[in-house]
């Protein structure tokens, strides 16, 4: 059996736009429907949900017959539950509040096995089909797409050099955090981090790395995208969810 190529990461890594959608609800059949909807990927995030490894196997698999990839978000720069996402079949990794160099080292030796890394070896596991691919240890690292994610005024300070790690395949800005570090603590659109996120955009690009963000609002993800931004999340299905029956429910009490 040959080990499923990361189509995300050849896209990104070509500068092909890819266009997702945030997954907090942990449902399968959420995402299942989530999966039909002509999104380019779709996150499932355990950092911000009640979703944790165990979890994040169901997701998998209800997505795995749509042509959307997958990406997971681990709730830290844990090495341990990083092993246990990708043994589960997870290719595409965004690594929460990385913070310098050091930490994007990290980040990188839990996705790569030894002599290169620290990742755990198995020969079992979801991701190389219990077994069955061919050479799975030699080729796994091609096919796993490690992003970090940059979310404070301390890391935006390290950000050339955590983007000149070897091993760091994209780097997204987390808007959130971001405006909680400047200072703006639930106003992720305030014009001085709009402003902090548009300037890392290009400085991502500057250093030959492709970015990524999460926004609702089109206009700032308009922005992003005129900045260089190559993958952006555009909703978040609680939100859509909520955003939705609420306009419904005052719709019909006109």
């Amino acid at each position: 059996m040959e080990l499923p190529k990361n189509a995300f990461k050849a896209a990104i890594q070509k500068g092909q736009r890819q266009i997702g959608i945030w997954c907090t609800i942990g449902d399968p059949v959420v995402a299942e429907i989530l999966a039909g909807c002509g999104y380019d990927w779709i996150m499932f995030d355990t950092e911000h949900s009640i979703m944790d490894p165990p979890k994040i196997l169901p997701l998998l698999q209800a997505v795995a017959p749509y042509p959307v990839a997958s990406m997971v978000r681990p709730g830290s720069l844990n090495v341990a539950e990083i092993k246990k996402l990708l043994d589960c079949g997870a290719q595409t990794l965004l690594i929460p509040f990385v913070q310098n160099a050091e930490e994007a080292a990290l980040a990188a030796a839990a996705v790569a096995y030894p002599p290169e890394g620290i990742r755990g070896v198995s020969g079992t596991t979801r991701a190389n089909r219990f077994g069955t691919v061919a050479g799975y240890a030699r080729q796994a690292r091609e096919e796993i797409c490690l992003i970090v994610q940059i979310e404070t005024r301390s890391a935006l300070d390290e950000l050339e050099a955590i983007c000149a790690v070897p091993g760091i395949d994209a780097v997204f800005i987390g808007p959130a955090d971001l405006a909680a570090s400047l200072g703006h603590l639930g106003e992720p659109g305030h014009p001085e981090v709009q402003a902090a996120v548009v300037d890392a955009m290009k400085r991502i690009c500057a250093a030959g790395k492709p970015a990524g963000f999460l926004s609702p609002d089109p206009a700032y993800v308009e922005a992003v995208l005129e900045a260089g931004c190559t993958f952006v999340a555009v909703d978040i299905d609680a939100v859509i969810l909520r955003r939705v029956a609420a306009a419904r429910a005052v719709a019909h009490r006109g």
